[in-house]
This record gives structure tokens, C-alpha cells and sequence, in this order.
């Protein structure tokens, strides 16, 4: 209630003036703030304690009451007052005005990429000097370590791999012997489904299970860590993050990489099997198609292309990790990055790898 006193109006607060108690008594508050009749008096002296809102709701009727003051407020809470006044009367910042430059923005970009070009060819350049100190001392790498990321690399991705392998063959397979039927060449579906899966397909898509379920699990790990600065923790106590965390990791990509590639290859063999069986051929007869179709080198280059698959999807995720932002959403965000840079890059090794065995003739 509001008292008159030598042509004052005094209102007595008492208890917490929070942010409950402000949403409340604002509008009545500042409604008494503008009522003529002589300055308004808030009176504190009941008053537990104020949080930086209602410090702010008083401040406010203070100010909108003409010659309105504030009086009997203890230590504790004249000092959010204090605090409160302060912020109230600094300059607020000057609204930057969205300006469309489609030049700066372009520029803008380059220079982000370069510069993420630089940080990528620093990180594998630590990561090789990492390995070459491996080599020197193997008591550095943590064998258990390694061993965990190949099971849950490569063991655990058996089924999958399995899995879009035999669908793979069985639809490469049913869709070449339709056209090749016109031709009653149908005999030859093997060798095109053996090449496409040994050379291409096989290691390509068994990149693309990697990245879809070992670059982004790679990510989260370390971008959690670094969010929670763990990783800073490391660093401080001398400990390399890079033999301890992502050495570990990349070789255990690289190594489970042209196992999942050949098992998905054989499963596609066994699809295209059963559809050939379906179509009225013999399996000695595949199995013939397949010998002459396919060699060794067909092999050796398939594997060679998914163990450099592996290393790329597993440094594209711990460096995606490692580079982590703060926030909620850094470790989404760097998934997000290990995931379509793991695939980028299987695409573009893909090409080059291409282009590299026409130049060798393998």
C-alpha cells in the first residue's frame, strides 16, 4: 500500500524482489510511478533479497516517478542496485545496418577456405611427424586403444557391410541383365557386376559406411572432449593429444577399410549369384565369367583405393573433433562436417585414383 508523508508517496517493498515478484508487480508499479502527487518513495528496508529484474523494475519506477528515489535498502542489495544502475547506463551497441556485398562475401569465404586448407595440411603434417615418432618408439601407440577402434570400426559394421553389399549385387545384377537380354549376353552380368564392385563400387561404398558410422562417432568423441576441454587438459599436462587421441584412430581406419571393402564386395558377389541362379544359370558358370573377367591387380587396387579411403574419412573426423566450437551445437556441427567432408573426399580419391590407374594401365 502507498502511504502520503510530507507530500512524498512511500511504498513499502518487502520479502524477494525477484523475477516472479517483477512479473507481478511491473505494470501496477510503474502505473504508481506516473500517478501525480509528489515524488514516489520505495522503501527497502523489508526487503530480502533482489535479483538483476526487479533491481531493474526499481530502477525503471524510480526513474518514471519525477524526483523518485530509493531508500532503506541493505548492503547486499544496494549493491545489485548499484550493479544494475551501472549496466542501465552504459551505451547500448549501435545496431550495424545489413548491408548486401556479394564481393566480400565471396572474398570472405576464399579466405575461410584457405585457411581451413592451411589448418588441414598442418594437422596431417603433426600427424606424420606423430607416426614417424611411432615408428621410433611403438611404446607410445596404446595397442588396446587401437584394438577398441578396430572392433568397433570394422566388427560392428560386419552386418551393414554385409547387408548393402548382397542388396547391391542382387540390383546391379537384375538391372545390367535386362538390356543385356536384348543382346542374349546375359552371360556376361558377372563380369560387369565383378569389376564395378572389385574396382569402384565396393571400395566406394564401403567409404561411405565408414563415414556415415565411424567419421561421425570419430567427431563426436573428440568434439565432446574439446568442448569439455578435456583435450585442453591434456595438452597442459604434456601429453600429445595426437599420439594419445587420433593416431590410434586413423590407423585403425586405414586398417579396417579394406576388410569392409571386400567383404561388401563378396556379398555383392553372392547377390549377383543368387539373381543369375534365378535367371537360369549355373554357378560354375559365374564363377567362370568371374575368372576371366577379374585378376589380381583388380583386387590389389580395389584394396589399395579403400585403405586411402580409411585414412582420409578418419582424419577428415578427428580434425573435424579437434576443431570443435563451443557451445551446444559443436558437436553436432562437427558430425555434421566429418560426414559430408568423408564423403567429398572418397569422391574426389576416387577420381584421382581413376585417373591414376588409366595413366598406369592397371
Amino acid at each position: 500500500m502507498v502511504r502520503e508523508a510530507a507530500g512524498e508517496r512511500v511504498l513499502a517493498l518487502s520479502g524477494r524482489v525477484d523475477t516472479p515478484a517483477a512479473a507481478a508487480m511491473w505494470t501496477g508499479l510503474m502505473a504508481e510511478a506516473r500517478k501525480p502527487g509528489g515524488p514516489l518513495v520505495l522503501d527497502l528496508s523489508a526487503v530480502e533479497a533482489v535479483d538483476t529484474t526487479g533491481a531493474t523494475m526499481l530502477l525503471t519506477a524510480e526513474s518514471t516517478s519525477p524526483e523518485g528515489r530509493i531508500e532503506g535498502a541493505s548492503p547486499g542489495v544496494a549493491a545489485v542496485l548499484d550493479r544494475v544502475r551501472v549496466a542501465l547506463a552504459a551505451p547500448r551497441p549501435k545496431l550495424v545496418p545489413y548491408r548486401f556485398s556479394p564481393l566480400s562475401g565471396v572474398g570472405r569465404r576464399a579466405v575461410g577456405a584457405l585457411r581451413n586448407a592451411v589448418d588441414a595440411v598442418a594437422f596431417v603434417g603433426e600427424g606424420l611427424v606423430v607416426l614417424l615418432g611411432t615408428l621410433i618408439r611403438p611404446g607410445r601407440l596404446r595397442w588396446r586403444e587401437l584394438l577398441r577402434h578396430l572392433d568397433e570400426a570394422g566388427t560392428k559394421a560386419f552386418g551393414l557391410a554385409v547387408l548393402l553389399g548382397s542388396l547391391l549385387g542382387v540390383i546391379l545384377a537384375f538391372q545390367s541383365a535386362i538390356p543385356l537380354r536384348q543382346f542374349g549376353a546375359e552371360v556376361f552380368v558377372p563380369n560387369l557386376v565383378g569389376i564395378s564392385l572389385l574396382r569402384e563400387l565396393g571400395p566406394l561404398m564401403a567409404g561411405v559406411v565408414l563415414a556415415g558410422r565411424t567419421g561421425s562417432a570419430y567427431a563426436a568423441e573428440l568434439g565432446t572432449m574439446t568442448v569439455n576441454e578435456e583435450v585442453a587438459a591434456l595438452r597442459i599436462m604434456g601429453i600429445d593429444p595426437m599420439a594419445l587421441l587420433v593416431l590410434p584412430r586413423v590407423l585403425a581406419g586405414m586398417l579396417v577399410m579394406p576388410v569392409l571393402s571386400l567383404l561388401l564386395t563378396l556379398a555383392g558377389l553372392a547377390g549377383m549369384a543368387m539373381i543369375m541362379g534365378l535367371l537360369g544359370f549355373q554357378l560354375t558358370t559365374v564363377g567362370q565369367q568371374l575368372a576371366g573377367a577379374l585378376s589380381l591387380t583388380d583386387l590389389l587396387g580395389g584394396l589399395f583405393k579403400a585403405a586411402a579411403f580409411g585414412l582420409a574419412i578418419a582424419i577428415i573426423g578427428c580434425r573435424a573433433g579437434l576443431g570443435a566450437g563451443r557451445g551446444p551445437r559443436a558437436v553436432g556441427d562437427a558430425a555434421t562436417s566429418a560426414v559430408v567432408g568423408g564423403i567429398v573426399a572418397i569422391v574426389l580419391l576416387d577420381g584421382a585414383f581413376a585417373v591414376l590407374y588409366e595413366r598406369l594401365g592397371i
